[in-house]
């Protein structure tokens, strides 16, 4: 907690310049609520600062190199080596990543709300509902975020989650525990709930509005295995959401279509994020290449074979879109090459750029494909087989841009293992795969899938879905300053 505190004291003077000033703040320390927020406007600068702590690129950049989405490149020099090991401990960059940025967000919001019990909200009724609504989402989203990541069972409430924050912290030496998932869950559903209530306008796909809340709603009871909620949810959402074509897709994922998009993160040129990060907090796609998605850009993490071969010689577009096929290298013999990473080059074309920015793109969040798979695993956990191909198909027809045989399960595992392999295609470096293994690998007897060339190279080729290290070390820094906060078994 402690450690927590200090961390938001600085990143919030951070946050309030790089709104351009629009908070006038003298004193260089700690900030109360009092003294930086006197208006409605005040508000929407510090809402601006809370959504820039909301970063995704530390989850996306270890799933990537955890599972087997990613395997070092030609130009690796020693990145995610650790990572690719499955060499994980409480000094795990990544875990320091994920929880610093959430709680960086969890604060902000906290003062927000916080403050807006001071201020007139005659002053703009609707601009004030909007700012302190987005608030209390931006709030649920980054505690779920934390259960997500640091939370051994997302289907048992009495497990732990990290700490439950909802007022601004004042003491900084106060020592607190963490707080179970059911009291995460109720906190994040009344967030969401007060959300709701108070969001009118819809601000477009980088703020919450009640699409994205309902997006959260849906993901958060599908990880809890409550399917028959997390179904009617991702239905709703897809009356309005379609999914893309094949020409949607690609465009999707250079920021000039959306389609499919429910809610993202912005990144744009001279932004704070405006930098590279290879182990993330910059641009995602700088988790892969030092400088572009060519072959002269710096590859350092590639797509892994495993996953390339799935989709190599298809009309399947998230091959076009996932690696970028005029610059790669093709090595039909890799699996007895010795000298593979040099002539094998499959180069990341996940996030190539926007703007005229190479590297950098917009996160997307929610994306109605994955509604559409949620409905799948709706329909898997009820037994309804046919329903849940019929749901895949749906995905690969649009993917593919032809019609695809319809996929044939005979058992709730097959179904299961069917959903699984699609999102792993579907939601390529989006984050998802390490959480998806954890929570469904054993439903649908699927693991970490590596190829046996990159196995050669590596000290372990895959893991049980129950290994501890499927779930984030509390970062040192905090147990170290907060002795209430119980680490995670195995760490």
């Amino acid at each position: 907690m402690k450690y927590i505190y200090k961390l938001f004291t600085v990143c919030l003077v951070f946050a309030v310049v790089s709104c351009n000033d629009a908070i006038e703040i003298e004193q260089p320390g700690r900030l109360s609520a009092d003294n930086a927020f006197q208006t409605v406007a005040d508000l929407r600068s510090g809402l601006l600062g809370a959504y820039n702590f909301l970063d995704t690129t530390f989850e996306i950049g270890y799933t990537a190199a955890f599972t087997d989405e990613s395997f070092r490149g030609r130009d690796n020099g020693g990145q995610n080596s650790n990572t690719q090991n499955f060499n994980i401990n409480t000094n795990s960059g990544y875990a320091f990543g994920v929880w610093a940025s959430n709680y960086g967000a969890i604060g902000m919001a906290n003062r927000i709300i916080a403050a807006a019990e001071g201020i007139d909200r005659n002053e703009d009724p609707t601009e004030y509902d909007n700012v302190v609504g987005q608030a209390y989402a931006i709030r649920a989203f980054s505690h779920f975020q934390i259960l997500t990541y640091f939370s051994e069972d997302y289907t048992n409430d009495g497990a732990l989650a990290g700490l439950l924050l909802t007022q601004p912290t004042t003491d900084i030496f106060a020592q607190v525990a963490r707080s179970t998932n059911g009291e995460f869950y109720t906190q994040i559903t009344a967030d969401l709930n007060m959300a709701a209530s108070l969001i009118t306008s819809d601000e477009g796909v980088t703020f919450f509005g009640q699409d994205a809340i309902t997006a959260l709603r849906a993901r958060m009871a599908a990880y809890r295995g409550q399917y028959g909620v997390a179904d009617g949810l991702a239905a709703s959402l897809l009356d309005n959401y379609p999914i893309a074509n094949q020409a949607q897709f690609f465009n999707m994922f250079d920021d000039t279509d959306f389609t499919e998009v429910i809610f993202s993160l912005e990144r744009s040129v001279g932004d704070t994020y405006d930098g590279q990060g290879t182990a993330g907090g910059g641009w995602a796609g700088s988790l892969f290449a030092f400088i572009d998605a060519t072959a002269g850009g710096g590859p350092f993490m590639e797509i892994s074979r495993s996953t390339f071969n799935i989709m190599e010689g298809t009309s399947d577009i998230r091959l076009q879109r996932s690696v970028n096929m005029a610059e790669s290298t093709f090595d039909a013999g890799y699996a007895t090459n010795d000298n593979f990473l040099n002539d094998d080059v499959l180069l990341v074309f996940k996030y190539p750029g926007s703007d005229n920015q190479p590297l950098m793109n917009d996160l997307k969040i929610f994306r109605s494909a994955e509604m559409l798979l949620i409905r799948a695993e709706a329909a898997a956990d009820a037994n309804q087989l046919t329903l849940a191909a019929t749901y895949v198909k749906q995905l690969r027809d649009a993917r593919f841009g032809s019609d695809q045989p319809l996929p044939s399960y005979t058992s709730q595992a097959e179904a299961f293992g069917g959903i699984l392999d699609e999102r792993r295609l579907e939601l390529l470096f989006e984050g998802h795969r390490w959480v998806d293994l954890k929570r469904l690998g054993a439903r649908g007897n699927r693991q970490i899938d590596r190829d046996d060339a990159e196995c050669a190279l590596l000290s372990g080729c895959t893991l049980p879905n129950s290994d501890h290290r499927f779930t984030l070390p509390i970062p040192l820094s905090e147990v170290t300053a907060n002795s209430a906060a119980e680490q995670n078994s195995g760490y």
